[in-house]
């Protein structure tokens, strides 16, 4: 079965950098797989951060130019460079894939995962 594990979680103070690992393991193309990272916070709902298939990138406006996403197909990891850190990024980040090996959607990028991880904390200080 697939799953689906993050690491790369912590604490850094604002304008700060942080790098976000997923490892999915199990039966899946996963060199077309589109997988994304998604954050929630207390009293909110869960929103899509940014994701791959590869072949094309998606980010949410509040991270773009500041996080970035890439694939290593090779090692089935998906990881999530987060630079400029702010305050309003401290969240539960969790990784996410799609089922049937598929590609990302467009234009909704962030719908329709599958295999969930766990998920990290991130803690920014002001």
């Amino acid at each position: 079965q697939v799953q689906v594990m993050e690491s790369g979680g912590g604490s850094v103070e604002a304008g700060g950098s942080l790098t976000l690992a997923c490892q999915v393991s199990g039966p899946m193309n996963f060199r077309y797989t589109c997988v994304g990272w998604f954050r929630q916070t207390p009293g909110k709902e869960r929103e899509g951060v940014a994701a791959t298939d590869g072949g094309n990138s998606f980010y949410a406006d509040p991270v773009k130019g500041r996080f970035t996403i890439s694939k290593d197909a090779a090692k089935r990891n998906v990881y999530l460079q987060m630079d400029s850190l702010k305050p309003e990024d401290a969240a539960m980040y969790s990784c996410a894939a799609r089922t049937g090996s598929r590609v990302c959607l467009e234009p909704n990028w962030d719908a329709d995962f599958g295999y969930w991880g766990q998920g990290t904390q991130v803690i920014v200080s002001s």
